[in-house]
């Protein structure tokens, strides 16, 4: 199935603010809660083990259904074709779009798996809305090793998708402001398109 308006679709749109704000919001609020967890662990007694529990079962539960709006995203976006890019783009900035489009893919696929599968490898129990009557799956036993590594990709991923972020949006305004173009229009349903 195929579209040839100058908009993404209402599924397209809805996916991609949706999971934007999920992300981002997810990437502070993990950041935080990783905080507690390290003065957890060097003894602050102000820090309940159990509110960094439930923080993180619900940083575990959100991450999985980021999960699956970007499984659900990608599948969209392979059967349902994006609107042309302006005719006027040159061929690094046709490149560049293409490539930052698949990078966030990339990201918003690889972060949260890899998420899941540091909390499968930490050995401690995962629970979907913090509740004990719904165990999360564990990808795979514990595993120090393998913990140490995908940590380190899950956490690093936050990095890379805040710079690509600032890149994606620096290229909107851009195009909006500058090129005076209608890319910006095509995922914001309050822009007039002008041409």
């Amino acid at each position: 199935m195929t579209t040839q308006s100058n908009r993404y679709s209402t599924v397209a749109i809805t996916l991609h603010w949706l999971i934007a704000v999920l992300i981002v919001v997810m990437i502070f609020a993990g950041w935080q809660t990783d905080d507690l967890r390290e003065a957890m662990f060097e003894g602050d007694a102000s820090v309940d083990p159990q509110t960094v529990a439930m923080l993180f079962n619900w940083h575990k539960t959100i991450g999985i259904l980021i999960l699956a709006l970007s499984v659900f995203r990608l599948v969209w976006r392979l059967t349902h074709k994006a609107p042309p890019l302006p005719a006027g783009m040159n061929t690094f900035e046709r490149f560049a779009a293409v490539a930052t489009h698949w990078a966030f893919y990339v990201l918003i696929i690889g972060m949260p798996l890899a998420g899941w599968i540091t909390a499968s490898a930490s050995g401690f129990p995962s629970f979907f809305f913090n509740s004990e009557s719904l165990p999360i799956p564990e990808l795979m036993g514990e595993n120090e090793a393998v913990y140490g590594v995908v940590s380190q990709i899950h956490s690093k991923s936050a990095w890379a998708i805040l710079v690509l972020l600032g890149l994606h949006i620096a290229a909107a305004l851009k195009h909006h402001f500058i090129d005076r173009d209608d890319v910006l229009t095509r995922m914001v349903v309050f822009l007039k398109p002008r041409g």
